[in-house]
């Protein structure tokens, strides 16, 4: 996969790199889809709870196979194809009694590769895109598409370019490092993808003019200090300045420090499963 630039033939073409990959251009699977109404950022009551949410071109839910319950029963790859849900693409995969499924494309999958899932393997059945328990994965393999808790479904590791490493099975724990390199224990009988998630290069691109952004169903944001102080805590002053005479720091418009102040509940239960946070220190709480 490479990034593609334009001639500046207009304004937007001059700013634009796009991901050049070639993905199928047939329409998704009738049965592997479902209506995505849009809520423009709104929850059942009608209030807005996610900010800068609104129009974008219509999109239809493809069913993802995040469990991959299917064991012994080899599947062939065929189709890649753009998922406009996630910044990774999706593999269309036909098992060997005729039923198809979606999963996350990992990096280096091809149409025609065939996977597998299942709870024993030999040392060659870990290529990419087969799926097993980490209790049988040598240590040291990537990974991605890892479940949390057994049979729940992949929850870790599932966006474009990550990928996870295992580090060992020990202890009635398998040891995971994380992209942002904290440390993490898991169930060993959590199931794992091998290999990262493909599409790399989404994080490379420009998307070149403010439409479309629109197009992906985003609204423009407008700066806290731009606003007056009724609307923002940011906002007011004379010249450049973030209220309270300079000495505020930054925040929400509902006053939530935005800036290095950590959100995360301390009486959370995965708490005591985290090694150490991506800065090498152990959680709150932990000696």
């Amino acid at each position: 996969m490479a990034i593609k630039s334009f001639r500046p033939l207009t304004p937007a073409g001059r700013f634009t790199s796009l991901n050049k990959v070639v993905v199928s251009k047939e329409r998704p699977q009738r049965n592997l889809t479902e209506p995505k109404p849009k809520t423009g950022g709104r929850n059942v009551y009608g209030r807005v709870t996610s900010r800068h949410r609104g129009g974008g071109h219509k999109q239809l839910y493809r069913i993802i196979d995040f469990k991959r319950d299917l064991l012994d029963m080899p599947a062939r790859v065929q189709a890649i194809e753009y998922d406009p849900n996630r910044t990774a693409h999706l593999a269309l995969v036909a098992y060997a009694n005729g039923e198809k499924r979606y999963i996350i494309a990992p990096k280096g999958l091809k149409v025609g590769d065939t996977i597998v899932t299942s709870d024993k393997a030999t040392t060659n059945d870990f290529n990419v895109g087969n799926n097993f328990p980490l209790e049988i994965i040598p240590p040291s393999t990537r990974l991605h598409c890892v479940e949390l808790i057994p049979g729940r479904g992949a929850q870790l590791a599932r966006s474009a370019g990550t990928g996870l490493e295992l580090i060992a099975v020990e202890g009635g724990f398998a040891q995971l490092k994380m992209p942002s390199g904290e440390l993490r224990l898991v169930n060993p009988k959590c199931r794992a993808t091998i290999g990262e998630v493909g599409n790399s290069d989404h994080n490379q691109q420009s998307l070149g003019k403010a439409g479309r952004k629109r197009w992906l169903g985003v609204r423009p944001t407008v700066r806290g200090m731009a606003m007056n102080p009724v609307d923002h805590p940011n906002g007011g002053g004379q010249g450049k300045s973030k209220g309270g005479g300079g000495r505020q720091h930054l925040v929400s418009p509902w006053g939530q420090l935005a800036k290095g102040f950590v959100t995360r509940r301390r009486s959370k239960p995965s708490n005591s499963l985290i090694i150490a946070h991506h800065n090498g220190r152990k959680p709150r709480g932990q000696k």
